[in-house]
């Protein structure tokens, strides 16, 4: 296993509790989300990477709009969103559809 690997592992799984604990707040249930994380390296010149991260949530259980505000919350208290945040680039995809 290599470092992007590690990486994507982590922040899907710490970006699924705080999931969780976003709809358990708001009194919906989003403990059955399915996240797919995936991290590459993308060239930025003079030899150097820059990361980029994408994460795939399927949520079942409620409707589009509140998975749509459910996973754009959880993006902004999760512990990995903040860390990267502003440092790489960060793409959601929210059953199917591009945040």
């Amino acid at each position: 296993m290599n470092p992007e690997q590690l990486f994507a592992i982590g922040y899907a799984a710490c970006f699924g509790m705080t999931l969780a604990l976003v709809g358990q707040r708001g009194k919906l249930k989003a403990d059955d989300a399915e996240i797919d994380s995936s991290v590459s390296l993308i060239p930025v010149g003079g030899g150097r990477f820059q990361i980029g991260v994408e994460l795939r949530i399927s949520l079942p259980s409620v409707t589009e709009e509140q998975a749509v505000g459910l996973v754009r919350t959880a993006h902004q208290v999760c512990p990995y969103s903040s860390a990267t945040r502003d440092n790489i680039d960060v793409t959601l995809v929210v059953n199917g559809t591009r945040l």
